[in-house]
């Protein structure tokens, strides 16, 4: 599995990275290798506040449908457009092309209490 060492993970297999704009959030390679092949995709609507540990949004897969969940607290800033048409992208490029939102942070610090790579490397060896 692909777990990169700059992310930040959570148990629930949601990364985060840091950047000039906010928190950009996606799921990692595990879940996407876990739900299969990926049909639709319920983002967060821009403008909402969602809740670290809380549902944000759904993923819908062959297998299965399973909800998004925030890493932190904080208004979504923006959300990927592209997953509508191509939700096959969270398949294909979970760190890239992928991402879910941007979330602007109510406390940037949050992102430091999420696992670093080798902390879920970890969780997902189990």
């Amino acid at each position: 599995m692909n777990v990169p060492e700059e992310l930040r993970y959570t148990s629930d297999h949601e990364w985060a990275r840091g950047e000039a704009g906010g928190i950009r959030v996606g799921i990692t390679d595990y879940a996407q290798d876990a739900l299969g092949d990926v049909v639709f995709v319920q983002l967060p609507q821009p403008g909402s506040r969602v809740e670290e540990g809380k549902a944000m949004g759904e993923v819908e897969s062959t297998k299965s449908v399973s909800d998004l969940y925030a890493p932190i607290t904080g208004v979504v800033a923006e959300v990927n457009g592209e997953l509508a048409e191509s939700p096959q992208r969270l398949n294909e490029d979970p760190y890239g092309e992928g991402w879910i939102c941007l979330i602007t942070p109510e406390d940037p610090a949050s992102l430091e209490t999420l696992m670093d790579a080798a902390a879920y490397q970890a969780v997902i060896a189990d």
